[in-house]
């Protein structure tokens, strides 16, 4: 926990210097810390983007990381300094239960994040992903090894960064740093609602009575956690600011949806919110464009130069045209195949049931999911049929509505392409938010709910509890408790202590984990790894194998075709 705690303060410090840089360079005018520390993470993680192009994001990166914080600090020191000042001033003026509530959510964010890792991706391909990016940068055809790394979010640049590998091994923990910042930025919205009464701010400071769902996820730097908690200030932003924008507010608003997109291309949706603002405000808008149409550019530049990188084609997965693939990108029928898996995998169904199903029946079996996935799905469709009529009788605000509709749009999307529910849960928090700030608006009655809400959160900390009866997910059986042991060094990256074999393939050697039963998993071994299972079998199906494209790991991979009888 000691270790976490001093690594934040360094990446607040440094989040914090280059917000105020980026705030002062498009010209946003910001006076929240958390948003300015968010700036901050969105600029780091397009510089480490840049670099990684060229070469490995590690101490050198870091050197260079110091330079800019000095020259910063040099340049920006009144604004900096005034916005630390700031925001100690609105931690003191919180009610004294508020600040109670943000020190107990606080050490027990820290708590989580010292614990044994939980989320499954961390060890299929998180701990590779991150690892490549620090020995390598980006790596040509590198998604040919294992098709888990073509998912290379913007969010693993930004903890390859923050994982300091040149100096400790066992940081991993960025996503519980951003449930941080989101909780910070809840309470002092909460403590604004108790002053002006405005609902807009009650519904986002009620954000922390889901924390009992986001802790499950902090342990690893899965990129849903800053998706719900950007998603959450983006979602203030728009509201407050709909009826009159500015253009401050506009670019701040095109910031959180290219950062939102760039970590993860499910919220797509997302792109609406600065259309509709920019179509319904032409004439106050249209003169000021110039920079966020050219971060804009920019971060699409990035988004499509990693993945022809990593992946030889612009977008992963896709079935678009292959005009624009390198030699290295993976062969069409693999692509074609892990295409279609994420779908059928949204339904837990096989190919053959998928394609025997109608579109009713394919709802029904999503509908019907036992389970976690049952049970969120429902009230995803739940929230579908019943926000309208909260929204009638008790909010009826345009911004509300449009919120309402991106929401139904963005479930439909996801029901023809892989409708998980964790792709469209910040959604679901928002209204069930929306929903209970409708019935709900008592000052003692919201400061109960609160200090409630942190009681199943201890219990999931210091509890084991087997997750069989309410996961789908075989490998996802227990959640990780804190240990004693992990108040000053946090637990290892990976919750798995399988050793690993060397196997040599034509001129790939690659380690492979010994009796791991998950098929997509890596862990934590030396590059470069992967399931010598998963291995095999596009071996066996496919006719192809990962091949070095030369000698060094740095050139990347192809998938090389084999003959019937290799």
């Amino acid at each position: 926990m000691l270790l976490i705690a001093i690594s934040w303060i360094y990446i607040l410090f440094t989040t914090i210097n280059l917000g105020v840089g980026f705030d002062k360079i498009m010209g946003l005018k910001n006076q929240n810390f958390v948003v300015n520390s968010i700036l901050g993470l969105f600029a780091v993680t397009i510089l480490a983007s840049v670099w990684a192009i060229f070469g490995r994001i590690n101490i050198e990166f870091h050197l260079f990381l110091l330079v800019l914080n000095i020259f910063t600090i040099a340049k920006y020191h009144t604004s900096i300094i005034e916005s630390y000042k700031t925001f100690l001033t609105e931690l003191r003026q919180l009610q004294n239960i508020l600040k109670i509530v943000l020190v107990i959510i606080s050490i027990l964010i820290i708590a989580q994040c010292a614990s044994i890792p939980f989320v499954i991706d961390n060890e299929s391909y998180y701990i590779q992903t991150i690892k490549w990016f620090n020995e390598y940068g980006f790596v040509k055809g590198l998604v040919n090894l294992h098709l888990f790394y073509g998912q290379a979010s913007a969010w693993h640049i930004a903890q390859s960064v923050f994982n300091f590998s040149f100096l400790y091994k066992n940081f991993n923990d960025l996503s519980g740093f951003c449930l941080l910042l989101g909780n910070i930025f809840a309470i002092q919205k909460l403590n604004e609602y108790y002053k002006n009464n405005n609902v807009n701010y009650l519904i986002i400071g009620l954000l922390p009575l889901f924390n009992i769902f986001f802790f499950q996820f902090i342990s690893a730097p899965s990129p849903d956690i800053p998706v719900y908690v950007f998603s959450f200030i983006l979602f203030f932003y728009f509201l407050e600011n709909f009826k009159k924008i500015t253009s401050e507010i506009y670019n701040l608003v095109v910031v959180l949806v290219l950062f939102l997109l760039y970590i993860k291309n499910t919220t797509l949706t997302f792109a609406l919110f600065p259309i509709l603002i920019l179509g319904l405000n032409f004439k106050i808008l249209s003169k000021k464009l110039v920079k966020p149409a050219f971060l804009s550019i920019l971060l699409l530049l990035l988004f499509v130069i990693k993945n022809m990188i990593i992946c030889g084609s612009p977008i992963f997965p896709s079935k678009i045209s292959t005009a624009l693939a390198m030699d290295y990108a993976i062969p069409d029928a693999i692509q074609s195949f892990y295409y279609d898996q994420i779908k059928y995998f949204g339904f837990f169904i096989t190919k053959e049931q998928y394609d025997s199903m109608s579109v009713w029946d394919l709802f029904l079996q999503w509908i019907s999911m036992p389970k976690l996935n049952g049970l969120f799905n429902k009230i995803g469709i739940l929230l579908i049929l019943m926000v309208p009529f909260f929204l009638l009788k008790f909010q009826n605000k345009k911004a509300l509505w449009v919120l309402y509709f991106i929401m139904v749009l963005q479930l439909l999307l996801l029901g023809i392409t892989s409708p998980q529910y964790r792709f469209f849960m910040n959604f679901i928090l928002f209204f069930s938010l929306v929903g209970l700030v409708c019935m709900v608006q008592n000052k003692k009655t919201i400061n109960l709910l609160l200090s409630i809400s942190i009681i199943p959160v201890f219990i999931v900390l210091f509890v084991p509890i087997n997750l069989n009866r309410f996961a789908n997910h075989k490998f996802m059986m227990q959640i990780s408790n804190f240990s004693i042991t992990n108040i000053v060094f946090p637990y290892k990256n990976t919750k798995n202590d399988t050793n690993f074999e060397t196997i040599y393939l034509g001129n790939l050697n690659y380690n492979s984990p010994i009796n791991n039963g998950f098929f997509w998993s890596n862990g934590d071994g030396d590059l470069p790894c992967v399931n010598k299972e998963q291995i095999e079998y596009f071996k066996k199906y496919f006719k192809t194998i990962p091949q070095m494209r030369t000698d060094d790991l740095k050139d990347g991979f192809y998938a090389k075709q084999l003959s019937e009888n290799e």
